[in-house]
């Protein structure tokens, strides 16, 4: 094959394909057309005289020629990618860079205001867009670059993934001033008092939050849930408005005591702490704007 024919951009496509396994994805990705990702899948065939991917209810399903050519186009990606990045300096002062950041809304809610504080003292043009770190696809966007990094409690990303901690999150309770729980001169309430109480509950498979439920729910913890919510965004409103209470971090708790003047008291059960890190893949170890990046997180928020 005459390399002088060869579009290095199909093998991109490849790539994203591969881990994607849809159009769509790909697609919004590379910012394209679903179209153009069509046509260039269909040169890869010609050039390849294979499939390479069979169209299922499942998705995009790579082919056994497409399987065996995996690897090596990967390596061949990273090794150019490796080539560029050595001859382009990242300055984040004059950067352009779009970040995808993976978190949790609750992550958002402790990280973001700070992060983007910091960014528009050093690197103005640089933008953020998060992500949910829950995404069943987390591990296959991170590898084909489409989520820079990951920040929670996420023991999925092992293989393939390098971390650092950043700190490691408390339960408390947390309830509105004047509350039946709320006590002077205690900071601590009973198991009895927890399992009485009205709690909203906010369901977050797949996160530390979601484990520590699991947790409660293995130990029998007896838990009076009158509201299930998704999302941590309406939390505090919630409490400061009626006579339940809830399971949260500290962190979280500290920020909506200081802006809604709720209470918060050590939990009656002996929860562990859970673990944050900062999660990116191999692949983009030693990318200069991954590591300006990794190191601005690193500095703000590691204890």
């Amino acid at each position: 094959m005459d390399l002088h024919s060869v579009d290095l951009n199909l093998l991109v496509v490849f790539q994203h394909l591969y881990n994607a396994r849809r159009v769509s994805r790909v697609a919004d990705a590379l910012g394209v057309t679903q179209p153009a990702v069509s046509n260039s899948l269909a040169r890869l065939r010609k050039l390849f005289n294979d499939e390479l991917f069979i169209r299922t209810s499942r998705g995009m399903l790579p082919t056994p020629m497409a399987i065996e050519l995996a690897e090596p186009v990967a390596a061949a990606l990273d090794a150019l990618h490796g080539v560029f990045n050595r001859q382009l300096a990242f300055d984040p002062a004059t950067s352009q860079r779009a970040f995808r950041i993976a978190m949790t809304d609750i992550g958002e809610v402790h990280f973001l205001p700070k992060l983007m504080h910091a960014l528009g003292e050093r690197a103005p043009g640089i933008t953020v867009s998060t992500v949910r770190n829950t995404a069943v696809n987390l591990q296959e966007e991170m590898a084909a670059g489409q989520v820079d990094l990951a920040v929670g409690h996420l023991p999925d990303l092992t293989a393939e993934f390098f971390q650092r901690r950043l700190f490691r999150q408390r339960y408390v309770c947390m309830f509105r001033p004047g509350h039946p729980l709320d006590r002077k001169g205690r900071n601590r309430m009973t198991r009895e008092d927890f399992e009485r109480a009205e709690q909203v509950m906010v369901v977050a498979a797949g996160t530390g939050h979601g484990q520590v439920d699991e947790l409660m729910a293995r130990a029998h913890v007896q838990r009076n849930i009158r509201l299930r919510v998704p999302h941590f965004v309406a939390l505090a409103d919630i409490l400061h408005a009626t006579d339940l209470i809830a399971t949260v971090t500290e962190k979280f708790a500290q920020r909506s005591a200081r802006h809604f003047g709720l209470r918060y008291v050590d939990h009656p059960l002996d929860l562990p702490d859970v673990q944050i890190n900062l999660f990116w893949h191999a692949r983009y170890h030693r990318e200069p704007a991954s590591q300006w990046m990794r190191t601005l997180l690193f500095d703000l928020f590691s204890e």
